[in-house]
């Protein structure tokens, strides 16, 4: 989450009134996170979150995410439910942007997650890929090997500022995937982007899953992968083996993996890396004058994806096979 627009308070009182849900007593912008822009609403009758989607979420892949939301809620998953307007509208327009306003979830995310916060995103991470089973839409994962050359070329020789070297070694990376990833993995519906930030827990128990925006069909293991390099990992870019092996155990307590899927899971892992590189490396060089964003750091995936270009075995993250 970020906040990329401003909108004048005026204009976000008058859109919040169409949703029937009281008047607006405050509406304060988030900082995390690195897409579009979010805002938590205050208003007579509760909590709520509002969301301007800015260029990297593409407009006509919206009925995707809001029925994707719906859908999972109601097969029990908790994650924001989107609310519609009068006319069931879900989407609406302010500032010049879509816009959509969501239901707010208890709970915290957190920092420094401990292994059994991992057992529990693990666990959870498998619900998701179950009940997204009968879901009837389908969406590219356009940050998949095909979107990350032109993410490289994108940011262009600039990436020799953030380290030298660097460029070289991305487009060598891009290669080696292009030739070797994995096919006909089983698939289905992915978040493709659970980070800490995008859990919630009360305690040490799961009590939500939000930020279905980079959501889409690809295969289950490379969520899986998603979820070693971002919850697994510390300070140091250590891999943690222990939660590791508390976040695998969680996802096989749902859905065990097939043995393809054990094979590639270090291919998977090193190209998630990859793509959080690249994607990171291109906000990092292009952060809009103005924005209320943290960009994320680069050089933390890199680290990461030396890390796994050294892993030829699943067991090494923990998988107890």
């Amino acid at each position: 989450m970020a906040v990329y627009t401003e909108v004048p308070d005026n204009e976000m009182a008058a859109f919040v009134a169409g949703y029937g849900i009281g008047d607006l007593l405050s509406a304060k912008g988030i900082a995390e996170g690195v897409s579009n822009s979010n805002f938590l609403l205050h208003t007579t009758q509760g909590f709520y979150i509002l969301t301007l989607y800015e260029e990297r979420v593409c407009a006509d892949d919206l009925p995707f995410f809001i029925g994707l939301m719906e859908h999972l809620a109601q097969r029990g998953l908790i994650c924001p439910q989107p609310l519609r307007t009068g006319d069931g509208a879900a989407v609406g327009r302010l500032a010049g942007r879509p816009a959509a306003i969501v239901t707010f979830l208890d709970g915290l995310s957190v920092r420094r997650p401990t292994a059994a916060h991992c057992g529990e995103v693990g666990r959870g991470l498998a619900l998701l890929h179950e009940a997204g089973r009968d879901f009837g839409m389908q969406r590219a994962n356009v940050l998949s090997v095909p979107g990350w050359r032109p993410l490289a070329e994108q940011a262009g020789p600039e990436a020799d500022t953030v380290l030298p070297g660097l460029s070289k070694r991305i487009f060598a990376e891009i290669e080696a995937h292009e030739r070797n990833w994995p096919q006909g993995l089983p698939s289905g519906i992915i978040h493709a982007d659970l980070f800490p930030n995008n859990v919630f827990f009360i305690k040490d128990q799961l009590s939500g899953l939000i930020d279905f925006y980079f959501a889409c069909t690809d295969a289950f293991a490379y969520d899986l992968a998603i979820c070693l390099n971002s919850w697994c990992f510390e300070a140091d870019a250590s891999f943690n083996l222990t939660k590791g092996q508390a976040l695998l155990a969680g996802y096989e307590s749902v859905r065990p993996l097939e043995a393809a899927e054990v094979e590639a899971l270090p291919v998977l892992c090193r190209g998630s890396a990859l793509r959080f590189l690249l994607t990171r490396l291109v906000d990092w060089l292009n952060v809009p004058e103005g924005a209320f964003v943290k960009p994320l750091d680069p050089l933390e995936y890199d680290r990461k994806l030396a890390f796994h270009q050294r892993v030829t075995d699943a067991r090494e993250y923990g998988l107890r096979r």
